[in-house]
């Protein structure tokens, strides 16, 4: 599969979306497939921050442990998860200020288990719900800072 990017205008400064955007605690808010955040480092995120996230895709509950790999606040980020049965996610976030806040760059890219034939089936069950879902999170997060 290949990334899911988008972008998103939103009225805050990129220190203020870092902080909800980053924040394990914040997730309901504004990520629609999130369902529960299992476990967390304490703290702020950093380098190296894990957390465990339960989301939810088509009806299925998938786990996915997180590992913060690039934390250049408030300006990168970058996670990258396993999932069930060898699955893997990279999510980035590029937070760009502007003179209307931030232009919040957004990128996932999901790579099922079993190659090729994990690919192809994961195309047939997702469709284009990573890219929806993915546009729906953005605006619930522009909408926490209007």
């Amino acid at each position: 599969m290949g990334a899911v990017t988008a972008e998103i205008q939103i009225n805050a400064t990129p220190q203020e979306v870092w902080d909800v955007a980053l924040n394990p605690q914040r997730l309901g808010d504004w990520v629609t497939i999130h369902r529960k955040l299992n476990e967390c480092d304490d703290g702020p995120a950093r380098l190296g921050f894990e957390m465990v996230q339960t989301m939810e895709l088509r009806g299925a509950p998938l786990k996915v442990s997180w590992e913060l790999v690039t934390c250049d606040e408030p300006h990168e980020a970058k996670w990258e998860g396993k999932g069930p049965a060898g699955s893997r996610a990279e999510t980035s976030y590029r937070l760009e200020a502007n003179k209307d806040g931030t232009l919040f760059h957004y990128s996932n890219e999901f790579f099922p288990p079993m190659g090729l034939i994990g690919r192809v089936a994961q195309r047939a069950i997702a469709g284009d719900l990573p890219e929806s879902e993915a546009l729906a999170s953005l605006k619930q997060l522009q909408q926490l800072f209007d």
